[in-house]
């Protein structure tokens, strides 16, 4: 009995621990696509002008 609820106390830390680990990590891939997205824009509109 004590070792079961051991497991599940580990399950439910491992869950708290991961909950905000998993924000930082999609946090991080937004900004990363935004910026991706910020300098793909810069690139086409700096060939365009060339272009013009």
């Amino acid at each position: 009995m004590g070792r079961i609820l051991l497991i599940v106390a580990a399950v439910v830390a491992a869950l708290l621990l991961l909950g905000p680990l998993v924000g930082f990590a999609l946090s991080l891939l937004k900004w990363a696509l935004v910026i991706g997205a910020v300098v793909l824009g810069v690139a086409f509109l700096s060939k365009w002008l060339k272009r013009t």
